[in-house]
């Protein structure tokens, strides 16, 4: 939280320096300014390095922790089946609605210039700005015919299906065979993701600078479209804490009173810590307690769940995609939103557990680049994360105790069938 309250403060030291330097008008301070400003295209930069061996490494992790996960046993296999269900839900719950308020409630004029002025002055803007395509252009696109090429060019989502490809091939290797790979893989996405936290911790400097350089061109008029993000990705992720919530009060064994007050405590440790490994004593305190839910499910599901499932993580990182893509003017084909969905989901099982500003710049920028849509803005968006944070947390720790429930009642359901049909 306070880092994050850094980064916001940088961000409005730099719009209010690089305003009030654009008012003197021309000058030695103002050429100075943009020899500073500078300093956030060089830090853009550094985050785009990582993206495409980043990506790769923990995709194919994140297939053999599913893969693991899903050979331990029947529970397992209807919990990661629960997550599916739920990861897709919520990919319609925000392409859908999350369009429709764009549409009904879009982005002033001006102030979505403002905020994409820098990315259109950006020179490493046009490659992510892609060309819609037909279908059967996309589908053919799907497959690299040359796995390199396809990461040097940014092309996220052929890279993502390979890397899931290998995954899955790794998976089924023997065990001794496996191990080394598994330990390859897992190592090099730790080994960059350390990358990306050297980068972060250059945060509060390069979202100065390239908030300098948003208000050297535009002054104020980018905070209006700053407000409307945050208002967004924050309904957004309301809609969803309500469909955990409805899942929820339909699988657990109290009444709707009962279990909403049963959620509170959980609700207000994952505000303030931010965290679903920090909130996860207290959820397996409410889920074996107040929700009644047997220990084997409990122990299992739930740190399983903190582990691989995120069911905020696709909704929040698409609000941001859709958002940057209205205020860019990009428009979005059927096939973009599919892209952007599967890689959403894919990305989300990689990215648990990570700092909340890694997880921003990791989940969302490959989503970005699959559905065509410039990066470029994100570092200023990164800064406004705070608030979108919160939610995510809540949203995720309620999504958890639902797929409890969900997989507790299975559990309970299985029992009174083989009791039911014993001698």
């Amino acid at each position: 939280m306070r880092f994050g309250l850094i980064v916001l403060a940088a961000l409005a030291a730099g719009i209010a320096s690089g305003a009030w330097i654009r008012a003197l008008g021309p000058g030695p301070l103002n050429d100075a300014a943009h020899g500073v400003a500078v300093v956030g295209s060089v830090w853009l930069d550094a985050l785009r390095m990582t993206l495409a061996p980043l990506i790769f490494a923990l995709v194919v992790d994140a297939v053999l922790k599913v893969a693991e996960q899903a050979a331990a046993g029947a529970l397992a296999r209807r919990v990661l089946v629960s997550f599916a269900v739920l990861l897709v839900v919520a990919c319609a719950w925000v392409l859908g609605a999350g369009s429709l308020v764009l549409q009904l409630l879009p982005v002033d004029v001006a102030s979505a210039a403002a905020l994409t002025a820098s990315a259109a002055s950006d020179p490493g803007a046009e490659v992510v700005a892609a060309a819609p395509v037909d279908m059967a252009a996309w589908v053919r696109s799907l497959i690299p015919t040359n796995v390199i090429a396809a990461a040097a060019e940014n092309k996220i989502v052929p890279l993502v299906l390979f890397a899931v490809i290998l995954g899955a091939a790794i998976a089924r290797l023997e065990p001794v065979r496996r191990a080394p790979l598994r330990e390859l893989f897992g190592s090099l996405a730790e080994a960059m993701i350390v990358v990306v936290g050297w980068v972060l911790l250059l945060a509060p400097v390069g979202v100065f600078g390239l908030a300098l350089s948003l208000g050297l061109d535009t002054g104020f008029e980018a905070v209006g479209a700053l407000g409307h993000y945050v208002l967004f990705v924050v309904s957004m992720l309301v809609g969803v804490i309500v469909i955990a919530t409805l899942v929820l009060l339909a699988f657990a064994r109290l009444a709707p009173v009962a279990t909403l007050r049963a959620l509170v405590p959980v609700q207000a440790i994952a505000a303030s810590t931010q965290s679903s490994l920090a909130t996860l004593p207290a959820m397996l305190q409410t889920a074996l307690g107040p929700l009644r839910v047997s220990p084997a499910v409990a122990e299992f599901t739930l740190p399983l769940a903190v582990a691989v499932f995120r069911m905020t993580s696709p909704v929040g990182n698409l609000a941001v995609a859709l958002f940057v893509a209205h205020i860019a003017g990009v428009e979005l084909s059927a096939g973009d939103m599919l892209a952007g969905a599967l890689v959403a989901i894919i990305v989300s099982i990689s990215s648990v557990g990570l700092p909340g500003q890694s997880s921003f710049v990791i989940s969302v920028a490959p989503i970005c680049v699959a559905m065509g849509i410039p990066v470029t803005v994100l570092p200023l968006l990164l800064a406004v994360e705070v608030l979108p944070d919160i939610f995510r947390t809540i949203g995720n720790v309620t999504a958890d105790l639902a797929v409890t429930a969900v997989a507790d009642r299975q559990k309970g359901q299985e029992r009174q069938s083989e009791t039911g049909s014993a001698p």
